[in-house]
This record gives C-alpha cells, structure tokens and sequence, in this order.
C-alpha cells in the first residue's frame, strides 16, 4: 500500500485521534500557517510566549526528528514533506506547550542513537539511507518487533502521531486531504427517474430559467 495513503488513512481513522484532539487545543498557535488576524489577543499572547522559551531540543534532536519526520511522511507528486510542512516546528511548540512529550521524546531521540551506534558506530543521522530505513522498519510495526527495541517502538509510535498530526494540520497537508471546506452545493434539479415516477416533468421554460 501506498505509504501516504495509509498513513492518510490512519489520521482519518482513529489512529492519531488521541494527540489530535490534544492539539487541537491549541491548533491556532500551532499550525505554520496561521493568520494572526483571525486569532483572540490571549491566543497572540500565549503564541508570543510559547515562541518566546528557549529551544528544547538542540540541533542535533532538531536534525534527527527532520530525517524521521521525512521518512514517515515523504514528498511525493501530489505535495511535500514533513519538513516543507515545518512538522519540526510543530514538534518543537508541541513539546514546550504540553511538555509531558518532552522526556517520551528526549528519551526516544538517545535510545535512536545508542541503537545505532552498536549497530553501525554511529549516530542515526550519520547513518546511510539504507540503514537508515532498516532501523526504522525494526520499530515501525509493533506486532514483529522484538522485545529489546520496546522502547524505540514507543518512541516511533510518538513520532509517527505527532508527524502526521503536525502534517495534515498544515497547509500543504489539508491540500494532501483534498479537504474544501465549506463550499454551496449546485442544485441539478430533481433526477430524471424520481420525477417520472410522480409523472412528472420539468417545462422547457424551467429548465431554461431554473436549472
């Protein structure tokens, strides 16, 4: 199956429910795009002061969830991926505005690495892309995973819902749904079978004039 359809899929689904709602507490602070204009002043404030705090995670963490973050959700024809949908930057807020993330996060970024570097003598972000793939595919599907990478199957369980939250609530994202929004529906008329079965009929003039 195509990799950002069922991870579309997913979001659509249950899957992601749970950190989705959280975010959506504060979903006008937190997607890129946001446009000032439509937020409350207490919004703005709180947007200043979150943006304000130092940064969580340093450039190496910041480097590490951009790798991950491309691999779950790829650039592909139809839009971009994770980082051209600024899904670091999603992560980074989330982690400040619900902190309870932070350790989960911190944690599941060392793990990454030690693991690599017993594999591979080196850091995830070092790693080929061949390699790279190959450890995630080790913690991606918690059913065949093995019980000594629990903790990075947890970790890749955050990642993945925070990803694909950060993703489809952004700009390039909602175009990826192909969500309208509310649009008018187009009246077509009564259909041609319900209004022989009244014995009924449109005149030239309605058909005209009103269809």
């Amino acid at each position: 199956m195509d990799r950002r359809n069922s991870i579309k899929a997913l979001v659509l689904g249950t899957v992601s429910a749970g950190v989705v709602i959280a975010a959506c507490k504060s979903s006008k602070t937190t997607v890129a795009e946001v446009n000032m204009d439509d937020l409350m002043q207490e919004e703005k404030d709180y947007l200043a002061k979150v943006n304000a705090e130092a940064k969580f995670f340093d450039a190496h963490e910041m480097a590490t969830i951009t790798l991950l973050g491309d691999i779950i959700m790829p650039k592909d024809a139809v839009s971009g991926s994770a980082s051209e949908a600024k899904v670091p930057e999603f992560i980074e807020f989330i982690v400040k505005d619900m902190t309870e993330h932070q350790v989960p996060m911190r944690g599941g970024l060392k793990w990454l690495d030690l693991h690599t570097y017993k594999m591979h003598q080196k850091a995830f972000t070092d790693c080929t892309k061949q390699q790279q793939l190959a450890i995630v595919d080790e913690i991606a599907y918690p059913k065949r995973a093995k019980p000594e990478v629990a903790q990075g199957v947890s970790f890749f369980n955050k990642m993945r819902d925070l990803v694909t939250t950060g993703f489809f609530t952004s700009e390039i994202g909602v175009k990826d749904l192909g969500y309208m929004g509310n649009v008018p529906n187009q009246w077509q008329g009564v259909p041609d079978d319900v209004l022989k079965h009244h014995g009924l009929a449109y005149t030239e003039k309605e058909l005209k004039e009103c269809i």
